[in-house]
């Protein structure tokens, strides 16, 4: 049985309650398409504020993961077949949502040859034909560090390339199942060569035992290869089998980091305790392409 965490959750680690009009329709249109969402497997404290106001995380290829990291609340074992018609009700999906900015996650499927790329570049192309104005951001798994797929998804010029490193690299092997520190620094690195003018975008969760001058090496890290956007937030322990909280960082510290991220030439840090991958990740897009224009 895993340890109580060391210290008991603070006041500013809160949820904000709102189960309106537009959470209720868009958990009705999420079943009603079998679709699924990070937002709610992963048990995402920001479900209710962003569903509140109508945007989501899409969740592609099942809602089975073959691996089992210690952080994640994500069902994990043997996945179902293969959707291919998923992309299409996707793209439906995010037509009857009207989003301006639709984030497109997955499972890890390393028991699919390209790890399920396929079905990430037919998403990306199906909510392009149904809002041409939409712009699509992918947060891809490392596809056990395969060149080939990860062109897959490149060559269908998703808006934002988004691959999390999770934590700092002393205990990624801890915390990640079978994903490596700097095989996910490679893919971002490979990910900026194969398209340049597409933001790269990574995140790291805190309060799993990292020190603070990992956490800004992880940043250094992410910046030599290049990645353009930066998440930032506070671990909370989905369950008890899972990893500990280790420790709660203050508002102040985000803030800190936040500054340090700029300072290292991040075109934008969302960092809080509360942050997300996704999280305003419509924000992001502006940022990112005011740094490339260069105002």
């Amino acid at each position: 049985m895993a340890k109580a965490a060391k210290e008991p959750k603070p006041d500013w680690i809160r949820i904000k309650l709102t189960t309106g009009d537009n959470y209720q329709d868009i958990k009705k249109m999420m079943r009603s398409k079998t679709l699924h969402t990070v937002c709610e497997e992963a048990r995402c404290p920001n479900i209710y504020e962003c569903w509140a106001n109508r945007t989501a995380t899409f969740m592609i290829l099942g809602d089975i993961c073959t691996r089992a990291c210690r952080f994640c609340a994500v069902n994990t074992g043997m996945p179902t077949e293969l959707d291919l018609q998923e992309p299409e009700r996707v793209a439906e999906a995010a037509e009857n949502m009207n989003l301006n900015h639709c984030v497109i996650t997955s499972v890890a499927r390393d028991d699919l040859k390209d790890g399920g790329a396929a079905i990430f570049a037919e998403s990306v192309k199906a909510v392009r034909r149904r809002l041409p104005l939409c712009s699509v951001e992918v947060l891809i798994p490392d596809f056990l560090g395969d060149e080939a797929s990860l062109k897959i998804v490149m060559d269908a010029k998703p808006d934002i390339l988004n691959h999390n490193i999770e934590t700092v690299e002393r205990l990624s092997d801890r915390v990640r199942a079978k994903a490596k520190y700097r095989r996910s620094l490679e893919l971002l690195e490979r990910a900026k060569k194969m398209q340049p003018d597409i933001p790269t975008k990574s995140s790291i969760m805190l309060g799993v035992g990292e020190e603070w001058d990992e956490i800004l090496q992880a940043m250094d890290d992410l910046r030599a290869v290049d990645c353009d956007i930066i998440t930032i937030g506070q671990y909370l322990q989905p369950s008890p089998k899972h990893l500990n909280v280790e420790k709660y960082y203050r508002p102040e510290e985000f803030a800190d980091l936040k500054e340090e991220g700029l300072k290292r030439g991040f075109s934008h840090v969302e960092s809080g305790p509360m942050v997300r991958s996704s999280y305003h990740a419509h924000e992001q897009v502006k940022s990112a392409k005011s740094a490339k224009e260069g105002v």
